[in-house]
């Protein structure tokens, strides 16, 4: 069962980050700006914000390991649609069916984390993490050399390298139907149900009740982190569909654009796991202000100075790692019980990915329009103004759904 969900953690990403530095080859062969391509980066958070809450009703309804199943065929046919030669529809549908894979399989993975690996939990969900981002940073890397590869005397091209983000879905699919139907046999020879999440569930196997579900949209500390999560999404996706771009405007080679956005992701690797040493003490108070101050430094750097960019990857790259583990962690802090941590995570991961959203169609349409990166990069500085802003409201202590004076 490990093995199933690594496997399926390394596929969550490589769909989605294998687009960015592949944005020019695919402008010169479509004969389109680059910037018109922008919304490709945003359609599977457009995705992730419209169908992640359905997720917990379609395991219900066929069971958390069928749902994602399900979700990893999605995965797959989307995949594929994507790289068929022909309309250029099929690049965009195609993309907005990976997102609607992925909205599922986000939400249902930590719940099967949760119900396999109960004692084990924190090591697991670990794992599952750094997987999901390494091997989304290695796709960012290798996007560009899978698409020079020589065949015959053509090369693969941007169509085959994107079949290839899912290479290894099918494994995934065969060792995840294979692992659950173990975990089923071997809990019915027990006596255990095969596949235990109730309708009246959350999706982490917790009550939640429709009434903390309507109430927390009217919570203000539930809107501080809903924006909190988006703000800081839109930095991470900005970077994953525009950062190669931008590098190639500057001299460098789309090789070695996507080399460096597979660096800076595998900072964010690092940074990920450097949230929990800092976040003690008087410092916790602190933490989700001072990290958009110090990424956005880093990403007013890499505009306004970027030879410097040596500095500004690293930097900039632990930051997004950081910000998200913050904002996840935010979700669990500020509510006292699970059913209400659930209804804010619902809620923020919503919200969030609605606001992400914005972020590449804004970088695109900022740049086709002044031909610059100034103004398009400040999207990405506003962005980090406000989860600042948001960080220091944060510093109160208070918890979601509770009166407060």
């Amino acid at each position: 069962m490990f093995i199933a969900v690594a496997l399926v953690a390394a596929n969550m990403r490589m769909t989605i980050t294998g687009v960015g530095p592949l944005l020019d080859e695919i402008a010169v062969d479509q004969g389109v700006p680059t910037a018109a391509l922008g919304a490709l980066g945003s359609i599977p958070l457009l995705a992730w914000a419209a169908f992640s809450p359905l997720a917990h009703s379609l395991s219900a309804r066929i069971g958390l390991s069928n749902a994602v199943t399900a979700s990893l065929a999605v995965l797959i046919a989307g995949t594929i649609w994507r790289s068929l030669p022909g309309s250029p529809i099929n690049l965009w549908l195609g993309t907005a069916l990976i997102g609607c894979g992925l909205s599922v399989a986000n939400v249902l993975m930590p719940a099967a984390i949760k119900r396999d690996f109960p004692g084990r939990l924190t090591l697991v969900m670990g794992a599952y993490t750094a997987l999901l981002s390494g091997m989304g940073a290695v796709m960012a890397g290798i996007a560009v050399p899978l698409s020079h590869l020589p065949l015959g005397d053509d090369t693969l091209g941007w169509r085959l390298a994107l079949l290839l983000t899912g290479a290894t879905l099918p494994l995934a699919i065969l060792v995840w139907i294979w692992a659950n139907a173990r975990r089923t046999a071997q809990s019915k020879r027990h006596g255990g149900l095969a596949d235990p999440v109730e309708p009246s569930t959350t999706t982490a196997g917790i009550p939640l009740t429709d009434k903390a579900g309507r109430r927390i949209w009217r919570d203000p500390l539930a809107w501080l982190i809903s924006v909190y999560m988006g703000t800081q999404s839109v930095t991470f996706y900005v970077i994953s569909t525009w950062f190669a771009s931008y590098e190639t405007s500057l001299g460098r080679s789309p090789v070695v654009a996507g080399v460096e956005l597979m660096i800076y992701q595998f900072f964010g690797v690092a940074g990920s796991m450097l949230v929990p040493v800092f976040a003690r003490g008087r410092m916790a108070r602190w933490l989700p202000a001072a990290l958009p101050a110090i990424g956005l430094v880093s990403w007013v750097g890499m505009v306004l100075l970027p030879a410097a960019m040596v500095v500004w990857i690293p930097i900039g790259g632990m930051v997004s790692g950081a910000l998200l583990t913050m904002s996840l962690t935010l979700m669990a802090q500020r509510a006292r019980t699970q059913e209400h941590a659930s209804a804010l995570s619902g809620m923020a991961q919503s919200l969030g990915y609605s606001i992400a959203a914005l972020g590449p169609i804004s970088f695109g349409w900022l740049h086709a329009l002044t031909g610059g990166w100034v103004a398009p990069f400040a999207v990405m500085w506003t962005a980090a103004a406000v989860a600042l802003l948001v960080g220091l409201a944060l510093r109160r202590p208070g918890f979601v759904l509770e009166p407060r004076g």
